[in-house]
């Protein structure tokens, strides 16, 4: 008995040993690791476990920031800019992901993390844990390319909607759409088809309340690029809203576009000029309370956008001037945009919305909107402004290390 006891203390002192030095291996790798900081998905963290990830932008010896826009296709081009400082200073790079828009979220971030992989790859081989890397190539090179047969076009359809409902209410909606693009290089195409229908009911007291709303229009947006500050096109839609008095709004505006940074840099940083000057007619379902039943006009828009994103955050701003030209009291300006900023360590701030001077509601009905109509959002109503904001702040502190992923009981 005294004999199996010693036996079984002495197993245990050797595994709590082995695991000693087991953990201390580990615990070098994991010091010698790869400090980067990113906004990183519990998925990446799990795939890409060679690099510390670090709660702070000072903390790390790598920042990668990123950024995502639309592609032709209706994919999504993914762009990673890896920035080195401390020991790394100088060493930079821009790394970017396609995706088709039939990809799945797997598909997706399985692309995303293998070209992270390969980004972090230079600043990984001057580490300590270089020994431990593996590369493969997991398929062989085709000796022949293939031909677009669709000549870069691609087409989409959509058709979705809802019905939710109670004893005392129920709504419905229905959406569709169908579009084609086409975009290379020197060319962008666009055109959409678009509808939907919603309606509302209520009881009150025995008292059954209506409503509808419908809408349908057709768009087009044609852009010749001419260098990398400049593009020239045009816009035309054509449609109707029973919310905006419209049984038929048209528009025509030919346009031209300067960046001031080239479009080559526009997933980093844009400030996008836009001129249109064209013709518009509509219309109306009612008379308006300019005692019109349709009307012709030629007008203009100016608007403006700048995006950048840098290691401090993000900043998106718009503005948009429009008016017709018969009347320049007859005008629309909008202002709009989204700040993020890493103020100090560990603390973000957040804010955004937009605001709306409107001086251009041709399409009001006469005899304005029912208590019905107020309520429910169906009629457009006369108003001078529209606004909306958003804002936060977040501080986080504590450990600087956020390596672990544990889904237990959900995130």
């Amino acid at each position: 008995m005294k004999k199996s006891f010693l036996i079984t203390i002495l197993l245990c002192s050797f595994s709590i040993i082995y695991a000693q030095n087991n953990n201390t291996e580990i615990d070098t790798l994991r010091k010698d690791a790869l400090n980067v900081f990113m906004q990183a998905s519990d998925y990446i963290r799990k795939e890409i476990t060679f690099v510390n990830y670090v709660r702070d932008i000072n903390d790390a010896s790598i920042y990668i920031i990123s950024s995502s826009q639309a592609t032709g296709s209706g994919g999504r081009e993914t762009t990673y800019f890896l920035t080195g400082q401390h020991e790394y200073a100088g060493m930079n790079d821009t790394i970017s992901t396609v995706s088709s828009p039939d990809d799945t979220e797997e598909i997706l971030r399985m692309r995303q993390v293998n070209i992270l992989k390969m980004g972090l790859m230079r600043f990984v081989v001057k580490t300590p844990l270089a020994k431990h890397i593996n590369i493969n190539f997991t398929q062989p090179l085709s000796d022949e390319v293939s031909i677009d047969k669709w000549d870069s076009w691609v087409f989409r359809t959509r058709i979705n909607g809802y019905l939710i409902g109670q004893k005392s209410y129920n709504s419905s909606n229905v959406y569709g759409s169908f579009s084609t693009s086409r975009v290379t290089s020197d060319w962008k195409m666009r055109y959409n088809l678009n509808f939907s229908h919603s309606s509302d009911k209520f009881e009150i007291d025995d008292e059954i309340i209506k409503s509808t709303n419908k809408s349908k229009s057709f768009s087009t947006l044609v852009v010749k690029s001419l260098n990398d500050h400049w593009s020239f096109g045009g816009t035309a839609r054509i449609g109707s809203s029973s919310y905006s008095n419209e049984d038929i709004a048209s528009e025509l505006l030919p346009s031209i576009e300067y960046d001031i940074f080239p479009y080559s840099e526009s997933t980093r940083r844009q400030l996008r000029i836009l001129y249109s000057i064209g013709a518009y007619h509509y219309q109306y379902t009612d008379t308006t309370i300019y005692n019109k039943t349709k009307e012709s006009m030629l007008g203009h828009q100016l608007s403006a956008a700048y995006e950048v994103v840098q290691k401090w955050g993000s900043v998106e701003m718009s503005m948009r001037w429009k008016n017709y030209f018969f009347d320049w009291k007859m005008n629309n300006l909008m202002l709009e945009g989204f700040i993020n900023l890493r103020v100090a360590k560990g603390l973000t701030f957040d804010v955004g919305g937009y605001y709306e001077l409107i001086h251009d509601q041709l399409s009001l009905v006469k005899g304005g909107a029912t208590s019905d109509e107020i309520l429910l959002r169906r009629k457009e109503l006369e108003t001078g402004y529209s606004f909306f904001v958003q804002f936060g702040i977040s501080y986080t502190f504590g450990s600087i290390y956020n390596n672990v992923v544990n889904p237990r009981f959900g995130n």
